[in-house]
């Protein structure tokens, strides 16, 4: 028999949730964050909700952590040994800030941190899983750590907190949502609590994210995109995720594109290559197409059409379709390409795809997202 598991932090959501960091007033904080969050005022902004709290702010976090960065921001808090680590920012916040707790619990084995994510971007989901991509640049690789101990002890959903988030950002963490949550629904760790939250985190993005690109400033849809963004990622802690992650973290980390736009880009293709090659896979992207309110007369119409639609929305944010779109010369992939065949199929989210790719598979995918 199966054993699945299904956990969640507490999570406080809606214009007021920042409240709840009264109650750290009179802990020892450590705040994880980049330095723009730092500079511009957020950090002050959770501050004010607990002024006796004693705080010490690591500002250090850059785009994909990496090990060094987690040991600068460990041997900064050691002296504090703090109560609470708060990770304000991107997905590279949140993953830093699990990074530095867990290597502080190891200094100070008796010595439980709470941990509390407060994200800034709608697309990682990371303020309520178990993962945290970390990368290694002498390398060019990323890799996801998975460990019951990194999931947050609680989640804070601002929307005020995401509304400065420039619209293409917005867009390309909205779609990495988006696949997030189609993956969860098709990976074969799917079951029933994370086919729910995977479920209406589709329906949350298809019907909102289109309104944050027309008009980045509305508060209603940035709010919807911000709770499906913690919904996918309830979902696939859960259930796991699949091929796209596989080759987006590959892809991603070597020829450093954003994750949401490599997610983006290849959901299309990979959905065609699982619908190829597994009945479960064709029933599980029916169920995301009814979703989407994509109906056809037959199921491979229906197929049809929602690979289609992904192209259109994709064209619409300006998403292009190939790596050459971006810039990414054919002899750049062509250099990457056996690394690349190899991270792909090494990655921990390719084995909940839900069927087994092999080295040609990727190796024609990749000259297909290529060019």
């Amino acid at each position: 028999m199966a054993s699945y598991f299904f956990s969640i932090p507490d999570v406080y959501f809606g214009e007021d949730a920042i409240s709840t960091l009264r109650r750290l007033n009179h802990k020892k904080v450590a705040i994880v964050t980049d330095n723009f969050m730092a500079t511009s005022g957020k950090t002050r902004y959770l501050i004010n909700e607990m002024p006796q709290a004693s705080v010490s702010i690591f500002s250090d976090v850059t785009p994909d952590p990496s090990i060094d960065i987690l040991r600068a921001g460990a041997s900064q808090f050691k002296s504090m040994k703090p109560d609470v680590i708060i990770a304000l920012g991107g997905g590279s916040s949140l993953d830093a800030a699990k990074g530095i707790k867990v290597t502080l619990e190891e200094y100070f084995p008796q010595h439980t941190i709470e941990l509390i994510a407060i994200p800034t971007t709608s697309g990682s989901g990371s303020e309520v899983t178990s993962y945290a991509i970390i990368s290694d640049p002498d390398n060019g690789r990323k890799y996801p750590l998975i460990d019951d101990k990194l999931v947050p002890d609680c989640a804070i959903l601002d929307p005020h907190l995401v509304l400065s988030v420039p619209r293409q950002v917005a867009v390309d963490t909205g779609m990495d949502v988006l696949t997030h949550a189609i993956e969860a629904l098709v990976s074969v760790g799917a079951n029933d609590f994370s086919d729910a939250l995977a479920e209406k985190a589709i329906a949350l993005v298809w019907q909102h994210l289109p309104t944050v690109f027309d008009d980045e400033k509305n508060l209603d849809a940035r709010t919807h995109m911000h709770n499906a963004s913690c919904m996918a990622g309830m979902a696939f802690n859960s259930a796991g995720l699949g091929l796209v992650h596989g080759m987006a973290h590959a892809i991603g980390g070597m020829l450093h594109i954003p994750h949401g736009k490599i997610n983006a880009m290849l959901l299309p293709l990979i959905i065609e290559f699982n619908a190829e090659r597994s009945p479960y896979a064709v029933e599980r992207y029916l169920q995301c197409a009814a979703v989407m309110g994509i109906h056809a007369d037959t199921p491979q119409q229906t197929l049809n059409n929602l690979v289609a639609r992904l192209h259109e929305i994709n064209r619409h944010f300006g998403i292009p379709a190939t790596l050459a779109g971006l810039s990414v010369t054919m002899q750049t992939v062509e250099s990457f390409r056996p690394a690349l065949i190899a991270a792909a199929l090494a990655d921990g989210c390719t084995t909940s795809n839900p069927c087994k790719p092999v080295a040609a598979d990727i190796d024609r995918l990749l000259t297909r997202i290529a060019r």
